[in-house]
């Protein structure tokens, strides 16, 4: 099996939060920030759709009565109101008071859930498996086939979990200066430095820094940028999935889109982020029922051996969803049956992860609050691999060497995960830049109060 298309990351040139955060809006799957502020299913669905207070599930959409004042009625409202002093030092305990059960609520409100956390370093783990892969796959069908399966659904898996928690994102202040922090920002210390590090390493010294033109593992940063300022605009529209697929699938029969700003795969990866728009708590508790995990086992095979058989038949680069089907050479109606029918067998595949990721705390949970950390720390490794061309090595195309090559690269993620590196990097995956925003003069305000 030969693949005549470049390697994933790849530019086609020759062809290719901060940590306290309040809402839900900045849990993303790579988000290292979400580790304070996960919103478990079960409180989403106790408070409805979360609206109902200002807390629950970061909606944002609700108000404090407590802290509104008594409206006046008649003329005689002054007179009944206490001495100045008296009222003062009232007024200073009710606030107290109200700072601390509106603390103990927003703990209540905001659990970690588990679940999601385990599915972001599961996640990220078969990322790095995928990688490590990537150069077996001539040399051995089964790695073709593995290799296939798990990028079918690995990055749906974390697309939808992006949508998920964005459901209430809008562009309020505090929300837009964290998607600069911990999106953008991100992306363009980590664009940098991945373009100086091909120079250094591939020996390439005049490679062009682009911020327009997302390198390796950046795009998903870019993607999720736009995905999220769409947001808005997807939760009005009556149809919002079909609408997107529809725009997928015109995005993948137009090769004059180029590669600015990554826009092919924005545009055919968005009906994940959509579709994870529109989940509730109860999707998620739908397929992780028993019966689901239990027919999640002959698909997952069949999907395997289905991949077994395409491997050498099928370009990989369709799961990359980065090239319009002419790039491909492939008839430009491939491109819509293609973008249809991977859609199908992706959610597929989610679901049945989704069923298999446990719901219960594990010794891995908390490193799903930096798979951020790993999913961009890797790719170093990843692509200096081939680079230094470690791959040439006989040893590691044997049975063995692989498995040696799959368990390295699933140690490797899991150590970039650990809070060490998360303490290490995080001036630059969660860069705080107070001193880059204005300043709230109506917070300024009532903190001066």
């Amino acid at each position: 099996m030969t693949n005549d298309f470049p390697a994933y990351g790849d530019r086609r040139a020759p062809l290719p939060p901060q940590r306290q955060v309040p809402d839900a809006t900045s849990y993303d799957p790579l988000s290292a920030g979400a580790a304070t502020a996960t919103m478990a299913p079960a409180a989403a669905t106790a408070t409805g759709t979360g609206a109902a207070t200002g807390t629950t599930a970061g909606l944002g959409t609700g108000t404090d009565t407590a802290s509104r004042p008594t409206p006046q009625t008649g003329p005689d409202r002054p007179a009944t109101r206490a001495k100045p002093a008296a009222g003062s030092h009232g007024r200073h305990k009710a606030r107290r008071a109200h700072g601390k059960a509106q603390a103990g609520a927003d703990a209540k409100a905001k659990p970690r859930d588990a679940f999601f956390d385990n599915a972001k370093f599961l996640a990220i783990v078969l990322v790095a498996m995928g990688h490590s892969w990537e150069p077996l796959r001539d040399g051995s069908r089964s790695a073709a086939a593995l290799y296939i399966t798990v990028y079918a659904f690995h990055m749906p898996a974390f697309i939808i979990i992006s949508g998920y928690f964005s459901r209430s994102f809008d562009m309020r202040k505090d929300r837009l200066q964290r998607l600069i922090t911990g999106v953008a920002v991100p992306y363009i210390l980590f664009e940098v430095a991945y373009t100086l590090f091909k120079r250094w390493a591939d020996d390439d010294p005049h490679y062009p820094i682009s911020l327009t033109d997302p390198w390796y593992l950046t795009w998903f940063l870019l993607a999720l940028f736009v995905w999220r300022l769409t947001t808005p605009l997807w939760k009005i529209v009556r149809w919002p999935v079909p609408l997107a697929l529809a725009v997928a699938a015109l995005a993948s029969i137009s090769p004059d889109i180029g590669d600015d700003l990554d826009l092919q795969r924005v545009l055919q990866f968005l009906p994940f982020f959509v579709i994870g728009l529109c989940l509730k708590a109860e999707h998620f508790k739908l397929v992780r029922r028993k019966k689901a995990r239990i027919l999640a086992v002959p698909v997952f095979v069949t999907a395997l051996v289905f991949a077994y058989w395409a491997a050498p038949r099928m370009n990989a680069a369709w799961f990359y969803h980065r090239d319009a089907a002419q790039e491909l050479a492939a008839p430009w109606w491939s491109g819509m049956v293609m973008t249809l029918a991977m859609f199908g067998c992706s959610l597929v595949l989610v679901a049945c992860f989704f069923a298999w990721v446990p719901g219960r705390t594990m010794w891995c949970t908390a490193l799903g609050a930096g798979t951020l950390y790993g999913y961009l720390l890797h790719g170093f490794v990843a692509k200096g691999s081939r680079f230094w061309n470690w791959y040439d090595n006989p040893w590691v195309h044997k049975p063995w060497g692989m498995v040696l090559i799959t368990l390295a690269a699933g140690t490797l993620i899991t150590l970039l995960c650990t809070p060490p590196v998360q303490r290490c990097f995080r001036w630059a995956m969660e860069p705080k830049m107070t001193w880059a925003f204005k300043k709230d003069p109506v917070g300024m305000a009532r903190s001066r109060n």
